[in-house]
């Protein structure tokens, strides 16, 4: 049991919503979501009751919020106590996204290893934005896939990210275990638009190519949740999803398979300042990133 687990069940039991708690602890949904099932996996009780609309404490989590209120508390108590012999923290403003998925939690592990007294703030906004406030410094860095406008910052290759298929379960595609891109030249295709996400876009309709195909372009991607939405229960079609993110999406109706002929990969890179210098911190970030690779 770790205190980041508590201080997430914590936030979440307050605000009865996965994500608010999430931008209360300035972080992405899918951690808070990801650190909360693994206490209730080693704990063996479920903690939250959990539906489309509404979060909930089930009596188990009512009995073990006052505990793990009274451990966060001394934690904090502890920590203070020896303030005034602590060295001032260096802290990174990083730029995330959701589709950072279970690498991101893998990240911050292995960052929080190499640099346990570093703060790192994480901020979520489109990849546009992200760029631009690298540029303006209110944002020291910025992962980001694929090749985007780099002028003024440098961009450091991190790893590379498999793209998978995402297709309603009852489709007879789904029984594969690996599709052919060509066998996706018949359905709809629902993905983000070239304004919002232009290297995957420019990478999927590269691949159709290859393939022999020019994609039937559908409904524009939105959100994850509203896509899967449709996905699951709507008339078929398809859409893609970074591994990664797959990982941590809980998708009923819905499958995730992996792509042949050709199979898509996108590079992820950290976008820092060209004219500034890359601190200490920054360069525990590029190792702690590149080692989500083996992770």
């Amino acid at each position: 049991m770790e205190l980041r687990q508590l201080r997430y069940f914590l936030a979440v039991a307050e605000e009865l919503h996965f994500g608010r708690a999430a931008e209360r602890l300035h972080i992405v949904q899918p951690a808070v979501s990801q650190q909360v099932r693994r206490l209730e996996r080693e704990l063996g009780v479920s903690l939250f009751g959990r539906t489309t609309r509404s979060v909930s404490l089930t009596e188990a989590g009512q009995r073990f919020l006052p505990h793990a209120r009274a451990v966060l508390a001394a934690a904090d108590r502890a920590a203070d106590s020896v303030t005034e012999f602590r060295a001032p923290a260096a802290s990174v403003r990083l730029g995330t996204s959701e589709g950072l998925g279970d690498r991101l939690d893998r990240l911050l592990r292995s960052f929080t290893r190499l640099l346990p007294e570093a703060q790192l703030e994480l901020v979520h906004a489109p990849t546009a934005q992200r760029l631009q406030r690298v540029r303006d410094g209110s944002l020291d860095a910025t992962i980001v896939r694929g090749r985007w406008p780099s002028s003024g910052l440098d961009l450091t290759p991190l790893w590379t990210d498999e793209v998978l298929v995402a297709l309603p379960a009852a489709h007879p595609l789904a029984s594969a275990e690996v599709v052919s891109f060509a066998d996706l030249a018949t359905l709809p295709a629902r993905l983000s638009s070239p304004e919002r996400n232009r290297p995957l876009y420019e990478l999927v309709l590269a691949s159709c190519r290859e393939a022999g195909f020019e994609p039937l372009l559908g409904k524009e991607f939105t959100t994850a949740q509203d896509t899967l939405g449709t996905l699951g229960f709507g008339r078929p079609h398809w859409t893609v999803f970074y591994r990664a993110h797959a990982n941590l999406l809980p998708a009923p109706g819905v499958v995730f398979r992996p792509l042949k002929n050709p199979s898509p990969r996108m590079r992820a890179y950290l976008a820092t300042p060209a004219d500034r210098r890359v601190t200490p911190e920054l360069v525990a970030l590029i190792e702690a990133a590149r080692a989500t690779e083996a992770g």
